[in-house]
């Protein structure tokens, strides 16, 4: 679903992988127009993993869903020209432009508000010198890898799945243009901000403590696999062999939780010959969990999950089961039935449930999601609606190559 809050916005966007087409998304969901351009016959990310055996990208697709399309050669000068037109097109809403190319070259906020003085940028980056970096180089730089999985594995890096740098810079990113955009709104100046993945991954380990906690203690925090640092939080199986994923963390939780495992008298011995109290201060647990997990390990070990689980709903205990994403994706109550989800037939040539935005706003209503555009398929009326072409000049960058569109050339 997408909301038209956003309507009088319209964002020009040069981007490819992650961080910046999240951006976009985001933006577009709460009903901004987002006009993408790309190389003619799709940039770096065209043809991303996970992709179908035809080579449709479903990693393009899902990022991509409810922008505009058009399709340059900007190798050549009239094809750099159109897109800086483009960018700098005027109007109130317009002007605005989220992209992670180069600060340098074409699309330099120096050379594009030489076009129009009031001209917001957003450029993600991978380091604020210009530096090149990805997520996983950024996440290697700050040093979680060698925080995540146990212990037994020593110094050897784990690296994560989750891109979560690129979608954590992706999200500052649509707010910083918000911001820019309200300023330039205040004021009458435009800017350019700059978002590097670096100083993103830098300031969120600071925001966390964990900046602090290494100058004050003068080491690396170790690793503790599953167990969740500085609170009580583990996976566990159950006698029929499912395993979920138990947190304890506000005093309601931690009370649900030994009454459902009918373990509070235990817990009270050990406070008692330990002198503490887990009642409050989610810390306590965590110093302790030597006892308390083997404790709550052998309790949930001896009990079933039909009658665990409803147990642990009812008493307000905080759990999940593991599952792959293919068993989620299968959970009615996840997508098919998540009001978030629309079924739609996508330029993959697939129908799928398709996510729009994740918010919900008391004072708007949903619309629902668009599916992302065909490559270039909005190449005519974007040359004509925002730069002012006519058909023939249209036509005639079509004929010399400049631009291309679904409708007058073939695209992958």
């Amino acid at each position: 679903m997408t909301y038209q809050i956003l309507k009088t916005c319209r964002v020009i966007e040069g981007s490819s992988f992650v961080a910046s087409p999240s951006a976009g998304l985001y933006l577009a969901q709460m009903g901004a127009e987002i006009i993408r351009f790309d190389q003619i016959g799709g940039g770096a990310d065209f043809h991303r993993w996970p992709r179908l055996p035809g080579g449709s990208s479903l990693y393009w697709e899902g990022l991509n869903k409810g922008k505009k399309s058009i399709a340059l050669d900007l190798s050549r000068p009239e094809g750099r020209d159109l897109a800086q037109r483009l960018i700098t097109a005027p109007g109130e809403t317009s002007g605005l432009f989220l992209t992670n190319y180069p600060a340098g070259g074409f699309l330099s906020h120096e050379i594009l508000c030489a076009l129009r003085p009031d001209l917001v940028t957003v450029r993600i980056m991978g380091r604020a010198d210009g530096g090149n970096a990805l997520d996983y180089t950024v996440n290697c730089a700050v040093g979680i890898p060698q925080m995540t999985g146990p212990a037994s594995l020593g110094t050897a890096p784990v690296n994560h799945v989750l891109p979560a740098w690129d979608l954590l810079t992706g999200s500052y990113a649509a707010f910083a243009l918000l911001a820019a955009e309200r300023h330039r709104r205040e004021t009458g100046a435009g800017q350019e901000v700059r978002v590097p993945l670096l100083d993103i991954a830098l300031s969120t380990i600071s925001n966390l403590g964990q900046v602090a906690e290494v100058l004050a203690t003068g080491a690396d925090r170790a690793r503790y696999g599953n167990e969740v640092y500085g609170a009580f939080g583990r996976d566990f199986i159950t006698s029929d062999r499912i395993r979920i994923m138990v947190m304890a963390i506000t005093p309601r939780q931690w009370a649900g939780l030994l009454k459902a495992l009918d373990i509070a008298d235990a817990v009270a011995r050990i406070e008692a010959e330990r002198g503490v109290s887990f009642c409050r201060d989610e810390g306590t647990r965590f110093e302790h969990r030597e006892i308390l997990i083997p404790l709550v390990e052998n309790a949930i070990a001896g009990r079933a999950s039909d009658n665990l689980f409803p147990m642990f709903d009812r008493l307000g205990v905080c759990w999940g089961l593991y599952r792959t994403v293919h068993e989620a994706v299968m959970d009615p109550e996840l997508i098919r039935n998540n009001p978030i989800f629309t079924d739609m037939h996508n330029p993959s040539g697939l129908t799928y449930p398709v996510a729009g935005a994740p918010a919900t706003l008391s004072a708007a209503d949903r619309m629902p999601p668009c599916p992302a555009p065909r490559l270039g398929e909005h190449t005519e009326e974007v040359l004509a609606s925002v730069i002012g072409l006519g058909a023939r000049e249209i036509g005639r960058l079509h004929d010399a190559g400049i631009v291309a569109s679904p409708n007058r050339q073939s695209i992958p």
